[in-house]
């Protein structure tokens, strides 16, 4: 018999063991790297699956400015446990919100 529970809206939980989602993994990065950067992420541009857990690639608005066009963001790629818990995050890249890669 599996080890569910029940919650109040009526939804049935696995045990501890259970994965959590790809939009669970999304948020709780997102509470996560905002909690230890004091930045908070203004998308998501990659998420996947890895063998160890998530890799996701998160662009982050460093520096505010005017115009908005001026104002530094940054991407981060962001590397999580397979249950979700971030284990490390570094800056890729930084660049003007006006501004596109030059790479296709």
């Amino acid at each position: 018999m599996a080890n569910t529970s029940e919650n109040t809206s009526g939804d049935k939980r696995g045990s501890r063991d259970e994965l959590p989602g790809a939009m669970d993994v999304l948020r709780g990065a997102h509470a996560q790297f905002t909690e230890l950067t004091g930045m908070t992420a203004e998308s998501v541009s990659s998420f996947e699956r890895s063998e160890d857990g998530w890799v996701l690639s998160i662009e982050v608005l460093e520096l505010a400015r005017v115009p908005d066009t001026m104002s530094l963001l940054a991407s981060y790629e962001v590397e999580l446990d397979r249950h979700g818990e971030l284990t490390g995050y570094r800056r890729l890249r930084r660049y003007e919100r006006g501004r596109a890669d030059r790479n296709p």
